[in-house]
């Protein structure tokens, strides 16, 4: 069984083969180049490549040399590359036959496919990125928006990393000091032992880490929106309008939208920006009594969908008004800690009454596009609602943040160690019980960094990455 960590050979597509002006394979490993070059023509021009060349040629058959694809290969020696191994980027035609071709004839000279996120823990284990860079390289690849793919440039560049060495070392001087404390006597460091052998030396210092680990801590919830998105879900009674309005925002038809009460029977997702922020837009079915079986559990889905919405986009058909229906659902959904947008929809054709709740409700028309800017507007200041409220207790001088869910749970486990030594520090307790705490946070902050890791961690962190990174 493959496993990561070997130095053998690995190749894999690093672009999704298919119809397009070009494919990129990569090949990473001990003796890539040379093993590279037994399938490449002209003889001998790969080996004699100096690192970050461009080589033109064919890649040839094993067995027959014959001509599989004109190519492009850039060259990287070790330890200069991504890698820190030799590495190889084949620039091949596009199409799945050539790309495939290619891959298959690498495969025959002795190269093994990638697991996922190989190259990138190849990166790790070599020390060209520490593990917050490494995560970055995800996040980038799956950033949905620009405000998302600077949060993880910006770990890219390793203002992170940075961020916890430098909390890693005020944590390690401050138990360098403790120590002093355990390994002498107070005779020998002049100490007054009915005074100042209980107490913790660099408290402040210890304070301030965790501060900062604390600020760290909370960039987390914001950070998460910005990777996953916030959900808003797009809700009314039958043949209100959800559908239409839905292909509206996203700007292609994606629900069916038709006269007939009951025709979305589920609930449909897709992707749109608001101001940089990621939002999960889902049209959903219905809200009504229905005998049908089948729109039955489409209103059920709907109402577990709404109990996990951010954001709840209401819409009131205009061509019929209000119905008790509307305001026993809007006073349900009014009394949840979530935004409620009201919506009058075929504003066109149905203007709005004098009304408390229909004068607070935004006049849209699903059809003509009426509304549609005012509607944005709310649902982006709705959106920057969600993010400050989870940056509520950030310092925005503080530029790192954490990018994963691994990376919170050592920070959690930093702070709640610190937290537990300066309790503890305040009573006077003995450092020797005070110590094992501050080297529990330090190693905790390694883990961020991979300074501490295992390899079942690694493996299982690496696994989640697309093939080819």
């Amino acid at each position: 069984m493959i496993n990561y960590g070997d130095d053998t050979p690995i190749a894999a597509f690093a672009t999704n083969p298919g119809t397009s002006a070009l494919t990129l394979i990569r090949c990473s490993g001990k003796d890539a180049i040379n093993l590279a070059s037994r399938i490449f023509s002209p003889p001998n021009k790969l080996e004699q490549a100096g690192g970050h060349t461009v080589v033109h040629g064919w890649i040839t058959g094993t067995k027959n040399n014959e001509k599989i694809d004109e190519v492009l290969v850039s060259v990287f020696r070790a330890p200069k590359s991504y890698t820190g191994e030799d590495s190889l980027d084949i620039s091949c035609h596009g199409g799945y036959g050539a790309g495939q071709a290619v891959l298959d004839t690498l495969k025959s000279a002795g190269f093994r496919d990638a697991l996922p996120g190989e190259f990138t823990f190849r990166a790790f284990m070599n020390g060209k990125l520490d593990l917050t860079r490494s995560e970055s390289v995800m996040e980038l690849v799956s950033a949905k928006t620009d405000a998302g793919r600077r949060n993880a440039i910006s770990r890219l560049c390793g203002v992170l990393e940075t961020e916890i060495n430098s909390i890693k070392k005020m944590l390690v001087e401050a138990l360098s000091a403790t120590e002093i404390f355990l390994d002498y006597s107070e005779d020998e460091i002049g100490l007054d032992p009915d005074e100042d052998s209980g107490k913790l030396p660099a408290q402040e210092t210890v304070q301030s880490a965790l501060d900062r680990l604390q600020k760290l801590a909370s960039s987390w919830q914001r950070e998460r929106l910005y990777q996953e998105g916030i959900l808003a879900v797009i809700a009314g009674r039958t043949n209100a309008g959800k559908s239409s309005l839905f292909n509206l925002l996203v700007n292609e038809e994606r629900s069916i939208v038709t006269d007939i009460p009951g025709t979305t029977r589920d609930w449909i997702e897709a992707g749109i920006s608001i101001e940089g922020i990621p939002v999960r837009l889902a049209d959903t079915a219905g809200m009504r009594e229905s005998a049908d079986p089948v729109e039955k559990i489409g209103v059920m889905r709907t109402r577990d969908l709404l109990d996990t919405a951010d954001i709840i986009i209401y819409l009131i058909d205009g061509t019929i008004g209000i119905t008790s229906e509307d305001r026993a659902i809007i006073d349900e959904l009014s009394s949840q800690n979530k935004t409620l947008l009201i919506l009058w929809n075929k504003s066109d054709i149905a203007p709005k009454p004098c009304g408390n709740t229909a004068q607070q409700a935004i006049g849209v028309s699903a059809k003509t596009g009426e509304g549609i800017a005012e509607l944005t507007q709310a649902l982006a200041a709705a959106a920057i609602a969600q993010v400050s409220a989870t940056a509520e207790n950030t310092d925005n001088s503080l530029t790192a943040a954490l990018g994963s869910n691994r990376q919170k749970i050592c920070v959690d486990a930093a702070c709640t160690a610190l937290e537990e030594a300066l309790v503890l520090a305040k009573k006077n307790e003995p450092l020797d019980i005070i110590a094992p705490l501050l080297r529990n946070a330090i190693n905790s902050l390694g883990e961020i960094t991979g300074e501490v890791s295992t390899a079942d961690i690694l493996e299982e962190m690496f696994s989640r990455f697309c093939v080819g990174k």
